[in-house]
């Protein structure tokens, strides 16, 4: 049986986009630097990349953070979002140094997490070691499973 389907010009010219953006890896809403452009993004301000793992009755949230020492982090958790902020302060340039490569990030970043059930936010445990941070979120009791004794009669 043939399906007729009406033919829409939009549709070809997205379908090119996608190629080109499959062609080059980079899709066109991105920056220069790779990071995804935002309306509200700031000039200057960057993305943190998060492993965010479920172990049991517990989050553990890891993220890399070289360069930045614990006392210019902000780490927050309101209403099950966990929130890190910081900034990472820009080197001395050199003046009469002509850079060839200059891809370090400076700026400020941020990054919320929404965890899929209630936790723990008095509970939490932070480390922040060899540029590592490390959070340890106990998940709510309500949302712990519990063991139900069947009794036999």
């Amino acid at each position: 049986m043939s399906k007729i389907v009406r033919w829409n010009p939009m549709r070809e010219a997205v379908d090119l986009f996608n190629e080109f953006d499959r062609a080059f890896d980079m899709p066109f809403y991105r920056s220069r630097w790779g990071m995804p452009l935002r309306a509200n993004e700031v000039v200057g301000s960057w993305g943190l990349a998060l492993d965010v793992a479920e172990q049991g009755e517990a989050f553990t949230v890891k993220a890399s953070l070289p360069g930045i020492s614990a006392d210019d982090l902000n780490v927050t958790l309101e209403d099950n979002v966990l929130t890190i902020q910081g900034e990472m302060k820009e080197d001395e340039t050199i003046e009469e140094a002509n850079y060839h490569i200059r891809e370090r990030r400076s700026g400020s970043f941020s990054r919320s997490v929404r965890f899929p059930v209630p936790v723990e936010a008095g509970k939490v445990e932070a480390a922040f070691e060899n540029g590592v941070l490390t959070l340890t979120i106990p998940k709510a009791e309500a949302v712990k499973p519990k063991r139900i004794e069947v009794k036999a009669a």
